[in-house]
């Protein structure tokens, strides 16, 4: 494969199975299919994933090998549509800055992919979060749940102010049984109700609080207003006991929205806004930990000089690929703007969290 181009993905099944799946969207059974890439086929099983993307134009996919697949780093992948992004690269933008600073992270690329013959478009092939994914990182064995909806906001209420029927509502349990469950309710509990006066010295037996504020420094950077709420992995690590937080779904950053509608460059405040984030900052010395790190951040990462050359090579890399694309080919124009846009944002973003430093003194 040449170093300009992305891979290309075959998929067939039957006719009729295509189209069951495109008239029962939720359907969470796999059907069987066949995927080729450089004239090797592989027998999967696919079928649709995420939740609000299953009614849009372009779904998103989830593909499982049956077994560890070297080619596509891992056993179930999921190959993501970015139809509401413009430009396509926020996600991989965003997981990659999140590597970059010292958090976990999914591994990501950026395929073009055929269905039964017929063009379904540029994806983002992403890594899951699983078994496979602390093996790889030579992370002990732990628990993980998926943040899937925003009752997940690490507190006893719902975003609307009611009791939550289960403390654990919204979390997938990917990994680990049902004593991981009363673990992770332990945990809801302790941030909702240690208090105020013990809180710093009790809540790091159950949290990682530095590689907390690491992941709360990419949300606040990128601001992805859904991360606080949901649209994370959380994992206890099997070695320490604590909690950690991975990214999850991030296309909804760097100016836009989940739907692709502008955000403002100061729409999420430096502090955040979910239950753990606010009894964090709360602590005295957390707060100074979480400013060095983001100041940090802001100095050396968060910046256009570093994030230019990235967008331009992404860009380069994607814009054969729009005119092939049925779903993004009448958009090749705001395509072409986007890394003016983003570059516009990181400079922005970073000025006005700046100015915020003050507020975590």
């Amino acid at each position: 494969m040449q170093k300009n181009t992305i891979p290309t993905l075959s998929i067939s099944a039957q006719p009729e199975l295509i189209e069951f799946l495109e008239k029962n969207i939720w359907h969470e059974e796999l059907i069987p299919a066949k995927l080729v890439i450089n004239n090797h086929p592989f027998d999967i099983g696919i079928t649709y994933r995420g939740n609000h993307t299953r009614k849009l134009r372009k779904k998103s996919y989830k593909i499982d090998f049956g077994t560890y697949n070297e080619e596509f780093f891992g056993r179930e992948v999921h190959f993501n549509a970015e139809y509401c992004d413009p430009s396509l690269i926020r996600n991989k933008l965003s997981f990659d800055f999140f590597k970059q600073i010292g958090s976990l992270s999914p591994d990501c690329r950026h395929v073009f992919i055929e269905v039964n013959g017929r063009p379904s478009g540029v994806y983002l092939q992403l890594e899951s979060v699983d078994d496979l994914f602390l093996q790889k990182r030579q992370l002990s064995n732990g628990p993980i749940y998926y943040a899937t909806n925003h009752q997940t906001n690490f507190s006893l209420l719902t975003t609307k102010g009611e009791p939550k029927s289960s403390l654990i509502a919204g979390y997938f349990r990917k990994l680990g049984d049902s004593e991981d469950d009363f673990d992770l309710e332990k945990l809801i509990i302790k941030i909702n109700t240690i208090p105020r006066n013990e809180f710093g010295k009790e809540i790091i037996k159950y949290l990682d609080v530095k590689k907390y504020f690491i992941w709360l420094c990419g949300v606040i950077c990128t601001q992805n207003y859904d991360a606080f709420i949901q649209n994370y992995a959380l994992y206890r690590n099997g070695e320490t006991g604590l909690y950690e937080m991975i990214p999850w779904d991030f296309d909804a950053t760097f100016g836009r929205d989940w739907n692709g509608r502008v955000m403002k460059f100061n729409r999420v405040p430096i502090e955040g806004f979910n239950t753990l984030t606010a009894r964090l900052l709360d602590v005295k010395e957390f707060r100074v930990q979480y400013r060095i790190l983001l100041e940090e951040i802001l100095e050396n990462y968060f910046t256009v000089s570093e994030f230019e050359p990235r967008i331009t090579n992404l860009y380069n890399l994607l814009r054969p690929y729009i005119a092939l694309d049925p779903y993004k080919k009448d958009a090749i124009e705001l395509f072409d703007k986007e890394p003016a846009f983003i570059l516009q944002f990181i400079l922005q973003r970073n000025h006005y969290l700046r100015n915020q430093l003050n507020d975590l003194v």
